[in-house]
């Protein structure tokens, strides 16, 4: 399933990603080393068709942690009902059941990013939705046997500090995931944070 040209108006701190942010005439042209590894994680996310593994391997290649695997530690929050947008995009009606989960990605000790997640628990397997209501198994690993393809909705930077703290906000992503098949069966928001980068660049 191929997404349509989407038209984006998002919060007046985050600009439709981070290259196309306005600049000050006197910016500088050279990134430092920590805008230039915000722009390569992001563009590792954006060719990736899951979060999940795209994280681990940049995990794996930075050396943020012993072990790079991720853990999706829940949030408990309150239900986040989806806009009629959102629905649109994951082919349902109003009165399909969607399930909404809010996580944290951690390698080790690092949170990576944070997302929201809904997913249409008709279009996964019994065995997926008991693995995500009752372990912390991140949802790209859950889902893997459906091959899933992943289409950018929207990306969004905030105006970036020169030296990132572990939970600040580098840029956010909104993607809907499909099945090999091309059925959409979830959508997810995701704020990837400063505790991506190593250390030395923050």
């Amino acid at each position: 399933m191929l997404l349509g040209p989407i038209v984006v108006s998002g919060p007046r701190s985050w600009a439709l990603d981070a290259g196309l942010a306005p600049k000050p005439a006197d910016a500088p042209v050279a990134a430092d080393e920590a805008q230039v590894l915000i722009a390569s994680l992001r563009s590792r996310i954006l060719a990736a068709h899951s979060a999940t593994f795209a994280l681990e391997s940049w995990c794996a290649d930075h050396r943020l942690a012993g072990d790079p695997h991720l853990v999706a530690e829940r949030v408990p929050v309150a239900d986040k009902p989806l806009t009629a947008a959102q629905r649109a995009r994951l082919a349902i009606g109003p009165d399909e059941p969607v399930r909404y989960r809010r996580v944290r990605l951690a390698c080790g000790d690092r949170v990576l990013s944070e997302a929201d997640n809904w997913y249409v628990p008709a279009r996964l397997t019994p065995e997926m939705n008991a693995t995500l209501d009752s372990t912390r198994t991140p949802f790209g690993r859950v889902v893997r046997p459906l091959a899933p393809v992943r289409n950018t909705v929207e990306v969004r930077a905030p105006v970036q500090r020169a030296a990132p703290g572990p939970n600040d906000p580098l840029f956010e992503i909104d993607a809907v995931l499909s099945t090999g098949a091309g059925q959409p069966f979830c959508e997810v928001v995701e704020t990837y944070l400063g505790g991506a980068l190593p250390p030395a660049s923050r």
